[in-house]
């Protein structure tokens, strides 16, 4: 049964389409994990090297076409992370995130209305948890927030994104199919309780740069995606990676 998930991969305002690029990359085999304490992560997002996505809003089989070719290009490979101590932290919903300077809060208002009917109307559930903008809307950050058991089925309530399988297994999930993988990290970080392991991607896909992380906490999934046109991708990347790379569950 093919399980769908609603993300936005594109920004406010697309460019023109251009002919897609057909070659696919592997997920790499020689998987990295880093760990952190819960601290370092949060006040110090310097010495990483990680992962990719923006979040979808139509929906799109979870499907990975993975084809064996060459490696990367350089100049997409992982190249550092900002200090974003000094960013606006944003807190929602059992996570928080920072935000990079100059973007805008674009989430939905709140419907307080909804779902008061007599009739017994349900309160339609937001799109994302969190999402921010560049002025011009060519640069997004999104948090979503799923059951995860809408994006993989279980018998026993998620608690971590292991739980999903490996990094490889969820980037069936996490990347659409036909995107270019670029990178794929595994981020542990030291809580009291043990460690929560975070899943990171970076991939391209219709002219898009997307970073994204993905969590688990009590049967939820967070989702953050920050995502640019490849145009603007080697000046921002490393913001918009380190924006992405800064959710952290509460």
């Amino acid at each position: 049964m093919d399980i769908f998930l609603s993300f936005s991969l594109f920004p406010l305002h697309p460019p023109n389409p251009k002919p897609q690029n057909s070659n696919l990359i592997s997920l790499p085999t020689n998987i990295q994990t880093t760990t952190f304490t819960k601290r370092q992560f949060i006040l110090r997002t310097t010495s990483l090297s990680l992962i990719s996505i923006a979040l979808l809003q139509h929906p799109f089989a979870q499907s990975l076409a993975l084809a064996e070719t060459s490696p990367s290009p350089p100049s997409k490979a992982l190249t550092g992370i900002a200090n974003t101590k000094s960013w606006f932290q944003f807190y929602g919903d059992g996570f928080s995130i920072r935000v990079p300077p100059q973007f805008e809060d674009i989430s939905e208002p709140e419907d307080y209305n909804a779902g008061l009917s007599l009739y017994g109307d349900k309160a339609k559930p937001k799109t994302f948890a969190a999402r921010f903008a560049t002025p011009d809307g060519s640069e997004v950050l999104s948090v979503v927030i799923r059951p995860s058991n809408q994006l993989k089925i279980t018998f026993l309530e998620a608690q971590d994104i292991t739980d999903f399988g490996t990094l490889k297994d969820a980037a069936k999930i996490f990347v659409p199919g036909g995107a270019t993988l670029y990178s794929a990290r595994t981020i542990k970080i030291k809580e009291e309780e043990g460690f929560k392991s975070y899943y990171f991607y970076e991939f391209g896909r219709d002219e898009q740069h997307i970073a994204l992380v993905a969590a688990i906490n009590s049967g939820k999934a967070y989702i953050a995606g920050a995502t640019a046109p490849e145009s603007k991708w080697d000046d921002d990347g490393v913001k918009l990676r380190s924006a992405a790379i800064s959710l952290s569950l509460l």
